[in-house]
């Protein structure tokens, strides 16, 4: 009898928990599902804030010009978007980049033939806190937002942004 009793204890417990996480809300992470981090550019002035009204997503690279590979996913994404906002998706981009020295980045945005575009210099580097709270200690990447502030989506090609644009 006192099995039975623990079993039915146990079971209210195990309900009672699961009901709760139904109505849990998403924190601020860096996983799929989580409330992106907010971020502040030092030097640039920069807010970005993901929570859109009118339906836009906002797709955040992070890049740097020592970093190869990062800098060309930067470009190749510019371009995507540009395709994909002058179909019905509707994509804001901004890219951060965290070369320290002012110079290299202004060099690489005029080589890269990116003047014109969200291109946001954080001149801190790794040390910032943009660095810090998106955890990019592992590789720069980037992340897709949805209108509500929740990342979708972490390390979007252009070809899988074209696809998740379908989607939205």
């Amino acid at each position: 009898m006192k099995l039975k009793a623990y079993f039915l204890v146990a079971s209210v417990a195990f309900l009672g928990i699961a009901a709760e996480t139904k109505n849990a809300k998403p924190t601020e992470g860096v996983n799929p599902g989580d409330f992106a981090p907010r971020i502040q550019v030092e030097g640039n002035e920069s807010n970005i804030h993901f929570q859109n009204p009118d339906g836009r997503y906002t797709l955040i690279n992070f890049w740097a010009a020592y970093d190869a590979e990062s800098r060309a996913r930067n470009v190749k994404l510019w371009n995507e978007v540009n395709k994909l906002n002058a179909s019905t998706c509707k994509v804001a981009m901004y890219s951060i980049s965290f070369d320290e020295k002012t110079s290299v980045f202004e060099g690489t945005i005029k080589a890269d033939k990116l003047d014109g575009t969200a291109q946001l210099h954080e001149g801190q580097g790794s040390r910032s806190d943009v660095f810090k709270k998106y955890r990019l200690e592992r590789g720069l990447k980037n992340f897709l937002v949805n209108d509500e502030g929740i990342i979708i989506a972490s390390n979007v090609s252009p070809e899988k942004l074209t696809e998740l644009c379908k989607q939205i």
